[in-house]
């Protein structure tokens, strides 16, 4: 007679878990890229102008490093627009001093649109822990601007702590989401324009006003993409085209898959829990622009 035995292994991760964690971690990292207490801060330094402001935040992580490095590691802002405001943010202000401004506008940001209870509350500790846990089985080879935040201190603060781990998890996917754009045969201006046409993107106008790409850029991208088949008459996916995007993401998903691995699928499921409360809570607040996503 065989008697049956009760499996004590973990669960396995769903496909996606990974991707719908980092779906609202993200958002939170980005939270400061449209809060004015960073302007506030770099202003304070010298650094005024909204892109250089957006550049030096993003980059001083790299340290002190020319428009090349940023323009490849950022891939989808026009190098022209970058090379305006850099190198001389750094001439302006240290990448070290950048980076403790940064810290204090998020600090004032997350406090600002979560609220002092949220932010010191036993889940954000619990949240900080997770995310924390995640980010020790990410990779630095081929990865830097995740390898260049992996060597900053992580802050005390839990909230802090939270905003950290996101970042590391944000620039971890991003740096291998180029990698699969780049296979996939998209430069900067087309992976945006193609991401926009599913209506998960950014819209044209915030990609004009923040990338530095304009109109007759962004209509020669939507021509190559409609000579490979990627977009139809109309500036839609197309079959050929949605696949791609859904192979991009799954690929993506992929080489992103270890730290959601590490943590675990109950340790993901409830990250996801209270990253999504956290995201809905500074949403509701107010953190992005009504018309930052869309196809028009």
């Amino acid at each position: 007679m065989t008697s049956s035995t009760t499996s004590s292994a973990p669960a396995a991760l769903e496909p996606r878990a990974g991707r719908r964690c980092h779906n609202v971690l993200n958002p939170i990292h980005s939270t400061h890229y449209f809060s004015p207490d960073v302007g506030r801060e770099l202003g304070a330094l010298g650094i005024t102008h909204r892109h250089a402001v957006n550049f030096a935040v993003r980059a001083a992580a790299l340290g002190a490093v020319g428009p090349g490095t940023v323009a490849a590691t950022f891939y989808n802002y026009k190098y022209e627009l970058v090379a305006a405001h850099v190198p001389q943010i750094w001439r302006t202000a240290s990448p070290e001093d950048v980076l403790a401004a940064r810290l204090r506008a998020v600090d004032t940001t997350l406090r600002r649109l979560l609220g002092d209870e949220l932010v010191g509350s036993p889940e954000m500790a619990e949240a900080a822990g997770l995310a924390l846990r995640a980010t020790e089985a990410c990779t630095r080879g081929a990865r830097p601007l995740y390898a260049a935040h992996a060597d900053l201190p992580v802050p005390e603060e839990p909230h802090l702590a939270y905003w950290h781990a996101a970042t590391l998890l944000r620039e971890h996917r991003g740096d291998g989401h180029l990698t699969v754009l780049l296979d996939a045969g998209l430069d900067g201006l087309e992976a945006l324009v193609s991401h926009t046409a599913t209506g998960k993107g950014t819209t044209p106008k915030w990609v004009f006003s923040t990338r530095g790409w304009n109109q007759e850029e962004w209509d020669a991208a939507v021509e190559r993409l409609r000579e490979r088949g990627v977009l139809d008459g109309e500036g839609e996916l197309t079959e050929d085209g949605a696949a791609l995007r859904r192979d991009i993401e799954a690929r993506t998903d992929h080489l992103d898959r270890a730290p959601y691995e590490h943590l675990g699928a109950a340790g993901v499921e409830r990250l996801t829990e209270l990253g999504t409360l956290f995201i809905g809570t500074a949403l509701q607040a107010g953190a992005f622009p009504a018309d930052l996503l869309g196809k028009r």
